[in-house]
């Protein structure tokens, strides 16, 4: 896990869509959200001043922490050897950042029981937090003083990969809920202290959040000889599915053909796609196509003894997720209007239970969903 957020960190102060530089954070210090909370800065009336009052009190990331202390996160720290999940690395490097951070770099202000706050994503604000509110102060300004630069997508979803796709196997099979990283439907989702204005943010989302979980599932395939069968699944799945929305796309990176023998390459060509999208501005022609392409896929789900029928699930669920998605963004830029909403709650409930899965139905949808296009 260190190793991953240390690969994270990287990522995201070295790339930006806009090629912003910031500043390496190797000693910046945390303030905790206290910092953010003054009513003439964040905690106060208005959509430029009520972000600190949003998270504390929408957003379930402020519940990361006391999750740690109920009953269920007991008994799943009991099965992987721990008593104490809260103050266990392999728990808090998600649920309680601030512990993972030498104690050397927090103000007595940062506690670890807020979650996941203001500078998990924002970065430790030692550097800017005076100064970022300051009119002379222009964007690149912050971002090249050690704030992150969550304008650019890619870096955005970096912020949220890390804890919303790996889980380890063994804290799957004791209780751990299966994750999905789903960066679109998970951004619109969440209580918004930020405004987004771009219309294209919906596809362009959606694309680099298939790509950064793609990245990870095959990272953490190749690299940890236990990796559960879902990490395994799901990366194969996703690289399936990119390798079909990227033929869609002359624009896009390609995707090679999914295999296990392949994760390394499969890891650097996700990241190349993730990159890529951050600047990806699709249009209605290239959106219809994708959701043709991945539509026209439902003879592949008929061919059982070609392909495993769990191989046959992950991919089923992953092409839902994406139909919803491209259905949903073409419908709300009023690019096109795609009326087959019957056909895709059909096809929700085809992947809503693993053992209740059949492939050859699943394909009679899609083939429906398809028709209405």
């Amino acid at each position: 896990m260190l190793r991953f957020i240390a690969f994270l960190a990287i990522a995201m102060v070295s790339v930006s869509a806009k090629e912003l530089k910031q500043a390496p954070e190797a000693e910046a210090k945390f303030v905790g959200a206290i910092g953010c909370r003054s009513s003439s800065c964040h905690g106060g009336a208005g959509e430029k001043r009520s972000q600190y009052i949003t998270w504390s009190q929408k957003d379930f990331h402020t519940r990361a922490y006391a999750i740690l202390l109920d009953a269920r996160s007991a008994r799943i720290g009991e099965a992987v050897g721990t008593s104490q999940p809260q103050s266990s690395a392999r728990c808090t490097v998600c649920h309680s950042p601030f512990q993972s951070i030498p104690p050397t770099r927090l103000i007595p202000t940062a506690h670890p029981d807020e979650g996941v706050s203001c500078e998990s994503c924002h970065g430790a604000a030692e550097p800017w937090l005076r100064g970022h509110t300051r009119s002379d102060w222009t964007y690149a300004t912050r971002v090249n003083a050690g704030m992150h630069d969550l304008r650019n997508l890619y870096v955005r979803a970096n912020s949220c990969v890390a804890c919303h796709q790996n889980v380890a196997a063994d804290i799957l099979k004791a209780g751990h809920p299966e994750l999905v990283f789903e960066f679109d439907s998970q951004s619109v989702n969440e209580p918004k202290h930020w405004r987004d204005d771009d219309p294209a943010i919906g596809p362009c989302s959606w694309l680099i959040g298939q790509a950064v979980a793609l990245r990870e599932t095959a990272w953490h395939a190749r690299a940890d000889n236990d990796a559960s069968d879902d990490t395994r699944e799901t990366s194969l799945a996703l690289a399936w599915l990119l390798m079909k929305v990227t033929s869609a796309d002359p624009e896009l990176p390609k995707i090679s053909e999914p295999k296990f023998s392949d994760l390394e390459l499969l890891q650097k060509e996700a990241d190349e796609v993730a990159r890529s999208a951050a600047a990806w501005r699709p249009t209605n022609d290239s959106m219809m196509s994708i959701l043709r392409t991945l539509a026209a896929s439902d003879s592949e789900f008929g061919i059982i003894k070609q392909t495993r029928g769990e191989q046959l699930f992950y991919r089923a669920k992953r092409v839902v997720l994406a139909l919803d998605r491209v259905t949903t963004a073409l419908n709300a830029n009023r690019l096109e209007t795609v009326k087959a909403g019957n056909e895709l709650t059909a096809l929700r409930e085809d992947v809503r239970l693993r053992d209740n899965f059949d492939a050859k139905r699943f394909a009679d949808h899609l083939r429906a969903f398809h028709a209405k296009l």
